[in-house]
């Protein structure tokens, strides 16, 4: 190659060179992560969500302006980068989990308890107390796509909506508590929902969950003991009724806080879940629909999960026995340990493997993470009063 050439050569990867990091610095690949070990903890006396990464166990933002979070829950985007975070003040708030800052935000109703976000990601429906009904929004913009009021009666009287899920089909499903009812809604087109009602399915139905495979939605029933089931394969068959009774001849005990339903256990081809009024866990045969076992715990329980194997049962539960969390081992079905994590543990999550567990303890202003295999506490965050947290691997499970 002649000097010439060469000079030509040289200056031109000079110039490709200068190029390159000139885009690079415009990219700040330094900066860039993403979004598979992130997740958010809820402040709910403060009206903020920490942004937290599980792999270090830090924090990375705090977003503030949120609104009441006393009785919050999220969905998160299926790219995993926007938490839709609803407020029990009918607050819908859009967060860029990221940048750590507040999108938008709309106050949709005036008492609203949780949220769902369609299949395909486009819809995020909220569940209300007041007005009674589900309000759909677009997930982009957060504009109104479509108001579904829970009317019932001859009177037009509204009920609170509770148990709301996705499902399989671009469908919403929800229960109407005031009217012991279940809907089944087709979102397809958005602007026209299908309704499909199910009538007088017990007595107060309080929360409901879907099975993983989005196949069976399950209500509890406040009212009666048992649950009620429907099919969503096969909605010509209604619902049934299932443990009907499981606390007959037994005097039940006061209820100091709701269980949820949304945070019961599939492991196999069982089901744990927390009976009402009780202090029991209910083994359920995934297959028959029968109660196949009861597990006796240390207080009434309000969240029963799994974690991701199936191997472990974690339980929490409500006040006064709330500063403990017992682990019960699946193929036994026996209490393996008793945790004290503090006053106040209001919720647990599972990192997407399952090796880390993390739990709020609302009076001691902390979250603290166990490893789940040797029960060791790993470390703490500080947070101001957190009650849920929520990881954005569940932006690609059903119901969640």
């Amino acid at each position: 190659m002649s000097n010439k050439k060469n000079r030509h050569f040289t200056l031109g990867m000079v110039l490709a060179s200068s190029l390159l990091m000139s885009g690079c610095a415009q990219l700040d690949i330094g900066h860039l992560r993403g979004t598979g070990d992130m997740g958010i903890v809820i402040e709910r006396a403060a009206g903020n969500a920490l942004v937290i990464e599980t792999t270090h166990h830090t924090q990375l933002s705090r977003v503030e302006g949120l609104g009441n979070l006393s009785h919050a829950s999220a969905v998160y985007s299926r790219d995993e980068r926007y938490a839709y975070v609803f407020g029990r003040d009918g607050g819908l708030s859009k967060v860029d989990i990221l940048r750590g800052r507040l999108v938008k935000r709309v106050v949709q109703g005036g008492n609203s308890i949780g949220g769902a976000i369609s299949q395909d990601g486009r819809l995020i429906a909220v569940s209300n107390y007041k007005p009674g009904g589900v309000r759909v929004f677009d997930a982009e913009t957060l504009e109104l796509v479509a108001d579904i009021p829970a009317v019932y009666g001859d009177d037009g009287e509204r009920s609170k909506v509770v148990g709301l899920v996705d499902a399989p089909g671009q469908r919403f499903v929800f229960s109407l508590w005031d009217a012991g009812q279940t809907w089944v809604v087709d979102m397809h087109n958005p602007t026209h929902p299908k309704i499909r009602k199910f009538k007088d399915i017990g007595k107060f139905p309080y929360d409901g969950l879907i099975t993983p495979d989005g196949r069976y939605y399950i209500a509890g029933l406040f009212g009666e003991d048992g649950l009620a089931l429907l099919d969503l394969w096969n909605l010509d068959a209604g619902m049934k009724r299932i443990l009907g009774g499981y606390g007959r001849g037994e005097q039940p005990l006061p209820v100091y806080k709701m269980p949820h339903l949304e945070g019961w256990a599939a492991a196999g081809d069982l089901l744990f879940v927390p009976a009402v009024g009780r202090h029991e866990v209910l083994v359920i045969d995934h297959k028959s629909w029968q109660e196949v076992g009861r597990i006796p715990v240390h207080g009434q329980p309000v969240f029963v999960m799994a974690r991701p194997d199936g191997h472990q049962i974690w339980v929490n539960f409500a006040f006064p026995n709330n500063d403990t969390v017992q682990v019960i081992d699946v193929p036994s079905q026996r209490i393996v340990k008793t945790l004290k994590p503090g006053p106040a543990v209001l919720h647990m999550e599972f990192t997407p493997r399952g090796e880390q567990v993390w739990i709020s303890v609302r009076d001691k202003d902390l979250v603290a993470i166990y490893d789940t295999e040797t029960f060791r506490q790993i470390k703490t965050l500080p947070a101001d009063k957190p009650s849920g947290i929520f990881f954005t691997s569940r932006a690609h499970e059903i119901g969640l």
